[in-house]
């Protein structure tokens, strides 16, 4: 069964930091991209960051670029992202996302999976 089920969310103020996981059932955590991507109301889906199973290769988004980790624990199936220095720009809800294919591709299409997200809401 494929899944994937975020958690970690929550309000924080700026300059804050939280830590999101993303706990994967077996066989989504076996495909080998995964990634975040976030949404603001009233604007599209956008891509945080992304990272290969290897857990070598990692992309960000210029706009996290610095500030935001993404990692796996792959003794936990899980998949981190580790946000510090949080800003009220960065204020959605975020979701975990996994693709069967190894890319880097940022569009939200490219992903096959998903969950069913966690609000993320800076204050200032």
């Amino acid at each position: 069964q494929v899944q994937l089920v975020e958690s970690g969310g929550g309000l924080v103020q700026a300059g804050g930091s939280l830590r999101l996981s993303c706990a994967a059932s077996e066989r989504t955590f076996s495909m080998p991209t995964m990634g975040w991507f976030r949404q603001a109301p009233g604007k599209e889906r956008e891509f945080v960051a992304s990272i290969i199973w290897s857990a070598d290769s990692t992309d960000y988004a210029d706009s996290v670029k610095g500030r935001f980790t993404i990692s796996r624990d792959n003794a936990k199936n899980t998949v981190i992202l580790q946000m510090n220095s949080l800003k009220p720009d960065d204020t959605a809800v975020y979701y975990c996302a996994a693709d069967p294919r190894l890319h880097f591709r940022r569009a939200a299409s490219e992903y096959t999976h998903w969950g069913q997200g966690t609000q993320v809401t800076v204050s200032s």
